[in-house]
């Protein structure tokens, strides 16, 4: 069988092997077409790869799925429900470490929901990978793509500012039936996250922090988002809610971050007061706010005054945390909050 062929049968060869361990052979060769002999020589193939295990005896194998397991199937988006294919297509073929497994169900269920509410396309396609150290999640839809919808609801003009309100949290393009937690915190549940929407990126990796980065879009219609999760990781679901609740229950989503790096682009400058009020737009529905300046070397006196000044006086309910600023901006800010 050729390299093509070898690549999809480990589409879901991890499934087979659960559900066909005595007769694997035999249901490979009826699901392929492919001769006895080709099916026994991929079947090999896949052991030597750690795809599939073998145990038994020469006349009577018995395979399992091995260190490398994927399942990967695409779905019409109309009446499809998250939870039932987590169970029933996905869950029972991986070994995952307790709270890695409850972390990607938790990214699979809400990616997949997204998909199903708000893409406003016909099918998704889910793949989840286990790797010796990773566990592996994509799902790709072919709607309208994520920055679009955000952008059309919230009368946005630029992919990078949709980026700027998911990285807040608490972003939903209808209100009465979510409350914007399922992407954001999928983000941070991750080692590596990326989001791919007709032709733009961002990405995220939790050993660089919170920051959002410009990624290589991929040349397709509608949203892929892609997450990795270490199975070594220490996170967890829980620690994770902790950390963006003002009281560390973990209950209320009442703390963000604010990039500013997303607010305009490389070698651009933060001037203006139509810029600060980008960066104010929602806070109100938090308690306490972080405005990280990581990777900006100054702002104009009309930024600092609008956002540090005029916003903060307004919403004096909302606490301000200016993180990561040079000198010069921290004294910008001092001067704005004491004007």
């Amino acid at each position: 069988m050729t390299r093509l062929a070898i690549d999809q049968l480990t589409l879901w060869i991890t499934a087979a092997a659960n559900e066909h361990a005595l007769d694997l052979p035999a249901y490979v060769e009826e699901r392929t077409g492919a001769s006895r002999r080709a099916v026994l020589n991929a079947l090999r193939r896949l052991v030597e790869a750690q795809w599939l295990t073998r145990a038994g005896t020469a006349r009577r194998p018995v395979y399992g799925p091995g260190s490398l397991r994927q399942v990967a199937r695409s779905y019409t988006l109309h009446g499809l429900m998250e939870d039932v294919i987590w169970q029933r297509d996905y869950a029972p073929h991986f070994q995952l470490p307790r709270h890695v497994a409850r972390m990607i169900q938790h990214g699979f269920t809400e990616l997949v929901n997204n998909a199903i509410d708000h893409s406003g396309g016909t099918s998704v396609t889910v793949s989840l990978r286990q790797t010796p150290t990773h566990a592996q999640l994509l799902v790709s839809d072919d709607g309208c793509g994520v920055f679009e919808r955000i952008c059309d609801t919230y009368e946005l003009t630029d992919a990078r500012h949709a980026m700027l309100e998911l990285s807040k949290g608490r972003l939903t393009t209808q209100p009465q039936a979510h409350t914007g937690r399922g992407l954001f915190f999928s983000s941070q549940l991750a080692d590596v996250f990326d989001i791919h929407a007709n032709g733009r990126a961002f990405q995220r990796r939790a050993w660089e922090g919170n920051a959002w980065k410009d990624g290589k879009g991929l040349p397709r219609q509608g949203s892929s988002i892609y997450m990795a999760v270490a199975l070594e990781s220490s996170r967890t679901l829980d620690q994770v809610l902790e950390q963006w609740s003002v009281d560390g229950s973990g209950i209320a989503f009442d703390q963000t971050r604010i990039l500013l790096n997303l607010v305009v682009g490389p070698g651009q400058m933060l001037d203006s007061r139509a810029q600060a009020r980008r960066v104010a737009a929602r806070l109100p529905q938090f308690k306490r706010a972080e405005v990280d300046f990581s990777g900006v070397d100054d702002v104009g006196h009309a930024f600092a005054d609008e956002l540090f000044r005029v916003f903060a006086r307004a919403h004096a309910e909302v606490e301000l945390v200016p993180l990561n600023m040079t000198p010069r901006i921290a004294a910008l800010v001092a001067a704005a909050r004491n004007a």
